[in-house]
């Protein structure tokens, strides 16, 4: 007997994700919900190769019965509808912003804290991390556990889907335009994004820095620890998926290159590939699609008494989104919704490209 799973967002970027991540790791769904706005009401998304889901309305939904919602519409629609799912006796898996620095609400990315997830009995509800935090701190992980980290500078290569569907469609357009001598206009990004590179995602805050940069800080000190400090610089670059990050690390204590590199080959859910070769790394666009994060570029930091430089990419749609959330849903599934009908974890659905 499986579960009932319920994707709100079904329409959107890392809903039409999250249900192809659950069809294609097999997450045993005896039933799957697409809910979304009143406008897409009666529209079909794919739910595997062969199945097609039709919309409902979330607003009208009743989720008495469901065992699992993964949830990606929007930060204040999820403020509504995630309690009232919630207590109707489902577990939410919230994907956007709203929840994640909720004391209440455990922050989890399974790589790194998969014991947070215990925690979802007091609001019935687990967060999903900013996508560019969930590749950082996987990458991170290993590297704490070695040597301690005391602070990281880290920039972001950010693509536009992570400012969804219009955004990506504003790229498409911009650079036609610029091709075939149109007038190029812009509605969703602040500044032209076709060509260019914008150093702003989300609102500004008091201190000048933005809100992706705040949530990458708080997040990562949530998750891994209250101590690390954190200087992240956000970027919007003219991608349509896969997000990059160049990261500066600082130790307590000496780390070794190559005692990184070998924890970082050792840990779940990496990959490194760095070849001090011409194509010895890898970009955005090769982890398209892909299960892990790839750490590339390690080296040392002579700027520092113990540092460390890496390049570190993933598909933010995938991994930084939908596959996390799946992920955290086959652990609820196995270890505490009843066994029995559990997701089966270990290696399912991981990524073909492996360790050089």
């Amino acid at each position: 007997m499986g579960f009932k799973v319920a994707v709100v967002g079904a329409t959107g970027n890392v809903g039409r994700e999250m249900l192809s991540t659950l069809a294609q790791r097999a997450f045993p769904a005896d039933k799957v919900y697409a809910l979304a706005s009143s406008r897409s009401i009666g529209k079909e998304v794919s739910f595997g190769e062969d199945e097609v889901l039709k919309v409902e309305d979330l607003d009208g939904f009743d989720f008495h019965g469901v065992d699992i919602v993964l949830s990606s519409p929007g930060a204040k629609v999820s403020a509504v509808f995630a309690p009232r799912a919630a207590a109707a006796g489902a577990v939410v898996i919230d994907n956007t912003s709203y929840f994640r620095m909720d004391r209440d609400v455990p922050l989890v990315v399974p790589e790194v804290n998969p014991e947070a997830i215990a925690r979802f009995q007091k609001r019935g509800i687990i967060a999903n991390p900013n996508c560019s935090t969930i590749q950082l701190v996987v990458a991170l992980k290993p590297l704490h556990d070695l040597a301690r980290i005391k602070r990281v500078v880290v920039s972001t290569y950010q693509s536009v889907s992570g400012a969804g569907r219009r955004a990506m469609d504003e790229l498409f357009t911009q650079t036609r335009a610029i091709y075939v001598n149109d007038p190029v206009t812009r509605e969703h990004f602040t500044k032209q994004i076709a060509f260019n590179v914008i150093p702003h995602i989300d609102v500004f805050m008091d201190d000048g820095a933005t809100k992706e940069e705040w949530k990458m800080a708080v997040e990562t000190r949530k998750i891994l620890d209250p101590d690390i400090a954190v200087m992240a610089t956000c970027v919007r670059v003219p991608v349509f998926i896969g997000h990059a990050e160049s990261v500066a690390v600082e130790f307590e204590r000496p780390l070794a290159e190559s005692e990184a590199r070998a924890a970082l080959k050792r840990a779940p859910g990496v990959s490194v590939v760095d070849h001090r070769l011409d194509e010895g790394y890898v970009t955005p666009l090769e982890a398209v699609g892909e299960d892990l994060v790839y750490v590339s570029r390690i080296r040392r930091d002579p700027t520092v008494a113990h540092g460390l430089a890496l390049w570190v990419v993933a598909d933010n749609l995938r991994k930084g989104a939908a596959l996390n959330a799946v992920a955290i849903a086959e652990i609820l599934a196995k270890e505490y919704l009843g066994g029995a009908k559990g997701a089966r974890g270990g290696e399912a659905g991981m990524s073909r490209r492996r360790a050089g």
